[in-house]
């Protein structure tokens, strides 16, 4: 398996079935327990980390670096079982270090996982909560759902993808309330973009918040979309995350004419002051950075310095 288990106490140790019988210490390494391919490009993986199990809340990520010497970058805690001391996390291939989490296999570690970090999300304790999903956002959604229903709160998810293969979630989403699925081309449930079906629940009336999560153009629709129905509309923020702890600066994000830390302040802000220009402006920042380590790590380092 690739793990050098430490003489230990049988105590220190738990046993997991996931196909097979895994004998894995407590403070060990994380993990991956499961992994499950989502759609295309989207992974879920399943570690063992019992500390951050027990106290995560919805709307925390972790900075999660796969081996030494390897970039960090920031993972929202998709779904948790304290009782087994595990978390899920959803990863989308883009770029180098993604592509390397994602190569991962059962039984592999992850070198470091640091968390939870970042806000918990503002929940509500009755009402209605419209909660909007966009590809791999769906799964950050997924634990604001999860917490809301908890809650009593009545919950309408609308989640979309290119098309029913890009669809992730639904299933999980589904046990939190009702649920609306939109596809570009209209392979799976409706066709066309989350914020049509979103709109038609807004005029339906008594949506007391609105959460959404998936990327920036979506986000900045469904903000100028309840604007006028004067919806307090919660957004997460994805902006390059260094460290996590608000000291390198990489996060900063302006929202309602301040600047603000995505790691320490947010990440999740009211998307009525957020702004989305500035927003995507700094996530255009590494792209030359991102595409050249992927040349890199395809063998083909040809791209100009």
């Amino acid at each position: 398996m690739g793990l050098a288990l430490p003489p230990l106490p049988k105590s220190h140790y738990r046993c997991f079935a996931a196909g097979v019988a895994l004998l894995v210490p407590t403070h060990f390494m994380h993990t991956i327990l499961a992994k499950k391919q989502l759609s295309p490009n989207v992974t879920r993986l399943d570690l063992l980390a019992p500390r951050i199990a027990e106290i995560k809340q919805p709307g925390q990520f972790v900075m999660v670096r796969a081996c030494e010497g390897a970039e960090r970058i920031p993972l929202t805690i998709a779904d948790s079982d304290p009782i087994q001391g595990t978390i899920a996390l959803v990863i989308q291939a883009v770029g180098k270090a993604t592509r390397e989490l994602v190569a991962l296999e059962v039984c592999d570690a992850i070198r470091d996982v640091s968390g939870p970090l970042g806000h918990p999300t503002e929940l509500i304790s009755s009402g209605r909560a419209l909660c909007i999903g966009g590809g791999v956002g769906t799964a950050v959604v997924h634990p604001i759902a999860k917490a809301l229903h908890a809650r009593g709160v009545h919950v309408t998810s609308v989640i979309g993808g290119r098309s029913k293969e890009w669809v992730i979630f639904e299933e999980e989403l589904r046990k939190c309330g009702d649920v609306i699925v939109c596809t570009d081309d209209g392979s799976y449930g409706r066709k066309g973009f989350v914020t049509d079906a979103a709109k038609d629940v807004l005029e339906a009336g008594g949506i007391d918040i609105v959460y959404v999560v998936g990327p920036v153009p979506m986000m900045r629709a469904c903000a100028n979309l309840t604007r006028p129905f004067n919806i307090h509309t919660i957004v997460s923020l994805n902006p390059v995350m260094i460290d996590g702890t608000g000291m390198c600066g990489g996060c900063r994000v302006a929202v309602g004419g301040e600047t603000k830390f995505a790691c320490v302040d947010g990440p999740e802000f009211d998307g009525h002051k957020v702004d989305f220009d500035l927003l995507a402006d700094r996530l255009q920042t590494y792209r030359e950075f991102e595409q050249r380590a992927n040349a890199c790590a395809d063998g083909k380092c040809n791209i100009r310095r």
